[in-house]
């Protein structure tokens, strides 16, 4: 073999060698594509797509299930919403106003007694029924706040007696008249208390409240006046 023969096959190896070395370096850039451009798209799309789908899926559905249960309450604690619910104007006055208060209270320009025994009148006539106070004070007249004072002043005096209920959703009272009070209006006009001979009179004297005259034309009188008035 001579030299350009050798020289020949040298440079056939060489370009042989040129050969193999490009496709060892093509072939590796090739699988870093792949990876470059669809396995990493693929996975960061799964992670965009399902993972944080699933954790708002999850946090959707654990948050309803979460029930805050209602403190129950003590019987003290039933028992003062319940005073609280059912509380009236009587009631807060009633803790207001003193007991002498109470007791002591007048109507200015109002003779007490006198409307005192109409309100006996009115409650006598309903017998055990008894009367709404809030139709009371409006067949009176009288306010509201006035009426209250006057049957918390009667339940004391032992007049009435004062039942609460449920009337329209709210809460009142209704009045019983429970003892007639005494008066001094039957015997105003009756003839003893200015006879002249009132110091003789006796049963089995000669004047005698058995035989006067004018005792009988008292009772008579005051006997029509109910029939007058009917």
């Amino acid at each position: 073999m001579t030299k350009i023969d050798e020289a020949t096959k040298i440079k056939m190896e060489i370009a042989e060698l040129k050969k193999k070395s490009k496709i060892l370096e093509a072939k590796p850039a090739k699988k870093v594509a792949k990876k470059a451009k669809a396995k990493p798209t693929k996975k960061v799309a799964k992670k965009a797509e399902a993972k944080p789908a699933k954790k708002v899926a999850k946090k959707a559905e654990a948050k309803p299930a979460k029930v805050v249960k209602p403190k129950k309450l003590t019987k003290k604690e039933l028992a003062e919403e319940k005073r609280i619910a059912e509380r009236t104007v009587e009631d807060e006055l009633e803790e207001q106003l003193t007991e002498s208060e109470i007791e002591n209270f007048q109507i200015e320009k109002v003779d007490m007694e006198r409307l005192t025994n109409k309100i006996c009148d009115i409650l006598a006539e309903k017998e055990s029924d008894g009367m709404l106070q809030s139709e009371l004070w409006k067949k009176l007249k009288l306010s509201g706040r006035d009426g209250s004072r006057l049957s918390l002043k009667l339940e004391r005096m032992g007049t009435i007696t004062r039942e609460k209920l449920l009337e329209n959703d709210r809460w009142t009272y209704k009045l019983i008249l429970k003892k007639t009070p005494i008066s001094t209006q039957s015997i105003e006009n009756a003839p003893c208390l200015v006879c002249t001979v009132e110091q003789k009179c006796s049963l089995d004297g000669e004047i005698s409240p058995r035989t006067c005259q004018l005792i009988e034309d008292w009772v008579i009188t005051e006997f029509k006046k109910p029939l007058k008035a009917k």
